[in-house]
């Protein structure tokens, strides 16, 4: 079976792009939440990337042609801004982490 044929691929990617649209349209109301609002979205958001990165590893680890082929046009497309997919990953982990220190400053 395919890579992109497999329930559980689908499922996951569906699951992850909708949590991620949600989050998105959740963010841009983040100036307006309270302390506790703001901690859970942080917590929400490391959630996502946690299971954004374990999708892309095994896109990474898979022998499927196209999931190769994936991974070769997001390398390709984050190349095009100076970035691997592992340091749109670290971008994305100092910004949740610079959020958690800007909420602990105004404690």
């Amino acid at each position: 079976m395919a890579f992109f044929e497999s329930e559980i691929v689908q499922d996951e990617a569906k699951r992850l792009f909708g949590d991620y649209q949600q989050l998105m349209q959740l963010g841009s109301e983040y100036g307006k939440f309270d302390r506790e609002g703001k901690k859970l979205y942080i917590e929400k958001m490391e959630d996502m990337m946690e299971r954004y990165r374990v999708f892309m590893k095994r896109f990474e680890l898979s022998e499927d042609f196209q999931a190769k082929l994936t991974v070769e046009q997001l390398r390709t497309q984050l190349g095009q801004f100076g970035m691997t997919p592992e340091t749109m990953f670290q971008q994305m982990h100092q910004t949740l982490e610079r959020m958690k220190s800007e909420l602990e400053a105004t404690a």
